[in-house]
């Protein structure tokens, strides 16, 4: 079933990024198929924990029947809270594999993919209130403008959202097909499907607030982690990876290090691993290919 849900990306480097301890107690904040959390079970004995979450009703078909799994169906920014219902308050090592699941691209309806035709909706929990749909059919052209750039880096974003705001004018943008159409003559020759790629990218980040999310995963990963617990994050493109590279070398966004008195950095946490996948994993998994693995140690608190 996993394997048909979803291919874990970087598998074998993000378990080894873990330095897993059969006794200890683990977060998969991304459960999605299973495959990572799978693999960290197989490591752990009978005192060890699993904690996994995911916002997607989905994957919870792909849940494992263990008395040392959890399965919370939330999203990865309320990490903290949640594991304190479970009287949770470290853990030794968190993994967060970033971005969307081969099956949210493979249902035509939750509109992820430019390959079908389905609604426009682009929500990774359907309990949202914002679809994709509503963006681009409610936002004005200066907004839409900015979602494209910010999110999408889009080269010709102005243009597209005052493609997009024409077309609604006749008629409203329900699915996938009628996005593609409205934005049509702004794809570069030969390059449509990049620029398709990334018009979908700033809709979902948007719709789903997926760097603030992020953003606030890392820091409550970062605050329940024991000295030595392992932080490994899978990000797929250049803006999760430079929240996840930033705040691992410096613990905040901007990348700054701050430092003490005598010098020495205040970051909680310390950049062991920064590594993209195999050109062998590329050929096997596609999704392999936009893939940065990064792997962070937490640090004693200097008095």
């Amino acid at each position: 079933m996993s394997n048909e849900y979803h291919t874990p990306v970087m598998l074998g480097e993000a378990i080894e990024g873990l330095a897993i301890r059969p006794e200890f107690t683990y977060v998969d904040v991304t459960f999605g198929g299973g495959g990572h959390s799978r693999a960290i079970m197989e490591r752990l004995g009978p005192e060890g924990r699993l904690y996994a979450f995911d916002q997607d009703e989905d994957a919870r078909q792909n849940a494992i029947d263990d008395p040392r799994f959890t399965l919370i169906g939330e999203n990865f920014r309320y990490l903290k809270n949640y594991l304190r219902l479970y009287g949770v308050r470290q853990v030794n090592g968190v993994l967060a594999d970033l971005g969307v699941s081969s099956h949210q691209f493979d249902v035509a309806e939750r509109g992820f993919s430019t390959r079908f035709d389905g609604e426009l909706d682009l929500r990774m929990d359907r309990r949202g209130d914002t679809t994709a749909r509503d963006l681009v059919n409610s936002l004005d052209e200066e907004g839409l403008a900015r979602i494209l750039k910010l999110y999408g880096e889009l080269p010709n974003a102005k243009q597209m959202a005052k493609a997009m705001v024409r077309a609604r004018s006749e008629k409203e943008i329900v699915t996938t097909g009628d996005l593609k159409e409205a934005v049509g003559r702004h794809l570069p020759r030969g390059m449509e499907n990049k620029y398709l790629a990334m018009l979908f990218q700033a809709l979902r980040i948007e719709v789903n607030g997926e760097l603030e999310a992020l953003r606030e995963m890392l820091v409550q990963a970062a605050e329940l982690l024991t000295v030595g617990g392992r932080l490994v994050v899978i990000s797929y493109h250049s803006l999760e990876d430079r929240l996840v590279k930033n705040f691992m070398r410096s613990g905040n966004f901007e990348g700054v290090v701050e430092k003490d008195f005598y010098g020495n950095p205040l970051s909680p946490l310390r950049q062991l691993v920064s590594t993209a996948a195999t050109a062998e994993e590329v050929a096997m998994n596609g999704r392999a290919r936009s893939a940065r693995l990064r792997v962070a140690e937490k640090l004693a608190i200097r008095n």
